[in-house]
């Protein structure tokens, strides 16, 4: 089964093949492929590395195929777009024991479990309703699977997803002291490590603008596309030179990252199209 990116880096290779055979185009072309897009920074790296000054880059363009939107079709939006994307780990310490005798311990578990649900009143009850926040819980690990051992030790892990630098401050902030106070309220400890991730991906106005008029020329029209709170490595890109990052229908086809998505191979050619026609049109031949 092809992977999404895959995808990608043929729409990107085969728009890098027409335009390296017609040189229909005046100027410097870039194609960047992007390494350890999926968590590891890669932008970021790359940026931190000099690459827009090494090839001389005055913008950028990313695309990202797109479940749901018809096939090679087009959708995009200016200014925030994808959320910026963190991570948590908390480590919760109690006293393990016998689970015939849980008053003689401090039950991870339970004290866990009540961080877990806790956490949901930062995006219910700090945040002003009208702004965007999430926070998720996806990791609940005990020290112990014995059915009957209270466990010493649990951990758990997730993300927080947020579209403004306050909220993010916020749910930081509010994260550390619900997890604190929960375990201190039922007598345990926690170890609380946050990461700032992927800034928020921010699409320029003018950079925009162009990128749906080529969607328009190629497949007859560009839908507004919805905030996203997932998180994209291209926004390490977008910080450091005004771009635009503009996402290509896949089809009625499940989301990405689920276990049943498959890229779908007829949106490559509108992909290709898009690439080729952004660099003639923004760097025109003489």
């Amino acid at each position: 089964m092809p992977a999404g990116h895959d995808g990608h880096t043929a729409m990107l290779l085969g728009a890098a093949k027409y335009l390296s055979e017609t040189r229909n185009f005046d100027g410097r072309v870039a194609v960047i492929f992007q390494p350890a897009e999926e968590g590891g920074g890669g932008g970021r790296e790359m940026v931190e590395d000099g690459m827009m000054e090494t090839f001389k880059i005055d913008e950028v363009y990313g695309m990202h195929n797109w479940p749901g939107l018809p096939t090679g079709q087009f959708a995009i939006r200016s200014g925030p777009f994808f959320a910026a994307a963190d991570q948590f780990d908390i480590y919760v310490t109690g006293l393990g024991g016998h689970a015939a005798k849980p008053q003689d311990t401090i039950d991870t578990t339970v004290v866990a479990s009540h961080i877990v649900i806790a956490l949901q009143s930062i995006a219910s009850r700090n945040l002003d309703p009208v702004k965007q926040l999430v926070v998720s819980v996806t990791g609940f690990a005990t020290g112990s699977m014995a059915h009957n051992v209270i466990p010493e030790t649990v951990h758990l892990k997730g993300t927080v997803r947020t579209m403004d630098p306050d909220v993010q401050d916020m749910a930081e902030k509010r994260l550390t002291e619900i997890a604190e106070g929960t375990a201190a309220m039922m007598g345990g400890k926690v170890e609380v490590d946050y990461r700032r991730g992927y800034p928020v991906m921010v699409n320029a106005d003018a950079q925009t603008e162009f990128a749906a008029e080529i969607a328009k020329s190629v497949s007859g029209s560009c839908e507004d596309a919805p905030l996203v709170m997932g998180g994209e490595d291209f926004a390490f890109l977008a910080n450091a030179r005004p771009g635009a990052y503009i996402l290509v229908g896949n089809g009625d086809t499940a989301m990405v990252h689920h276990p049943k998505y498959n890229f779908n191979d007829e949106a490559i050619p509108a992909g290709c199209s898009w690439w080729a026609e952004i660099v003639e049109k923004r760097l025109p031949a003489a």
